[in-house]
């Protein structure tokens, strides 16, 4: 039997935010390659996570559903994050801040039945993951799930996608298409950016939800769907019928049950377990980078977040660019997307300073220093522009810091009064 209780300051604080049915059942703790046996049948899509103790904190898939944590007393912190980031693996919602755990808690409620979903967020927040999630979790699960994004398509094509056509319905048209709506009968549809639908196809579409039929272009003969719908937007729908543009009753039609996915700086707990998530998915091969220090960490938590989970991913996949070969991701490999500040503007001390907005990155090794440069002016907004405590969370001397930053100053990269505010 593995002693997982060797383990116990890893896995007791975080196994409560595991503690959701769906990974209950599905995740598989080892001691040093040891697994506890299992009860038959097995799930498809068990995970199974090896802990290791080790003064060298790694995160490595060893398999398509084996992973590796390897952690020490001084790592024990991302590790739980890491943690939280393998038991979601194979593209299960990965959630650590008890806003977003409760709101998995919510979806699972509603997946057991059959009405509409709208969810409603902000651009890159993980809508189409919390509609994946309800699929997966219902009755429908067996059956086919399919995304559609209403602003991608002309409206024309956009008909005929949706509701199908019969040959020669229309110029080009020389074979059927079923279209998507018969293409997810017996699952789930999800009509991404339903605020961007046009007017003439809303009608059609609350006629398809309503008598549960489709009518292809060119046919004259409705087909029956049996399909459950979910629909997002990053648009407050109920002002969009206000100014006109969108149907009041199709909005009641799909507003059975609402769900708001708030941004990422509104759930920080999400955004170490989803850093790991990132990390463990593009990265975490030999010759790769396999960790997130505890500095890159802080960096990324007091960060704003503007473009949510998708602009974490961009600043995660950078990072592994820049750290090369390197088995950590560190302070200086992490590179907002946040627009820079121009030499000269009014410095602002409740923010940790930007860079200069005119110094150009056309190497590599000027990449990596413009990013130290960034991690650096972070860590003293974070810290109240202390020298001291920012020295300390970046793990190297006030010496250094104080030479860096006159550095930084000397090629330009901050204007003299950029840390105007920082104490000594």
């Amino acid at each position: 039997m593995p002693d997982i209780a060797a383990h116990g300051a890893l896995v007791d604080p975080t196994l409560p935010l595991l503690a959701q049915s769906w990974q209950q059942e599905r995740l598989v703790l080892g001691h040093e390659g040891t697994f506890a046996p299992q009860p038959a049948p097995r799930r498809s899509d068990i995970v199974a996570i090896i802990l290791v103790h080790s003064d060298r904190p790694a995160l490595t898939r060893t398999g398509s559903a084996r992973i590796t944590l390897a952690y020490g007393a001084a790592a024990l912190v991302p590790a739980r994050a890491a943690l939280i980031a393998s038991a979601a693996d194979g593209g299960w919602p990965i959630a650590g801040d008890n806003e977003s755990l409760a709101l998995l808690t919510l979806a699972e409620r509603i997946a057991a039945s059959e009405i509409p979903v709208l969810l409603e967020g902000p651009t890159g927040t993980g809508k189409e993951v919390i509609a994946r999630f309800v699929h997966r979790m219902s009755p429908r699960a067996d059956g086919p799930f399919i995304a559609v994004n209403c602003a991608a398509m002309p409206e024309a094509m956009l008909e005929a996608l949706l509701f199908g056509h019969r040959k020669g319905a229309f110029t080009g048209a020389s074979d059927a298409g079923e279209g998507l709506f018969r293409a997810a009968d017996g699952g789930t549809l999800l009509l991404d950016e339903i605020g961007e639908l046009p007017l003439a196809l809303q009608s059609k579409l609350l006629r398809s939800l309503q008598e549960r039929e489709v009518l292809p272009l060119g046919a004259t003969r409705p087909i029956a769907v049996d399909v459950r719908i979910i629909a997002a937007t990053n648009r407050t729908l109920s002002a969009e019928v206000e100014a006109g543009r969108f149907r009041e009753d199709l909005l009641y039609r799909l507003n059975v049950f609402p769900m708001a996915l708030p941004a990422l700086q509104s759930r920080p707990g999400d955004i170490a377990p989803l850093a790991f998530g990132m990390l463990l998915r593009h990265a975490c091969q030999p010759g790769m980078p396999c960790w997130i220090s505890v500095q890159a960490l802080a960096l990324l938590e007091a960060h704003v977040w503007p473009g949510n989970v998708r602009e974490l991913e961009n600043v995660i996949r950078r990072a592994i660019l820049l750290a090369g070969k390197e088995r950590h991701i560190g302070s200086e490999h992490i590179v907002f997307d946040r627009p820079a500040r121009a030499v000269g503007d009014e410095p602002r001390y409740d923010a940790a300073p930007t860079l200069a907005s005119h110094v150009d990155t056309a190497s590599l090794s000027d990449v990596a220093f413009r990013s130290e440069a960034q991690a650096i002016l972070s860590a003293l907004g974070h810290n109240g522009g202390h020298r001291g405590r920012t020295a300390r969370s970046l793990g190297i001397s006030e010496r250094t810091l104080r030479y860096r930053l006159a550095s930084m100053r000397e090629s330009g990269l901050i204007a003299p009064l950029a840390i105007a505010g920082d104490a000594a």
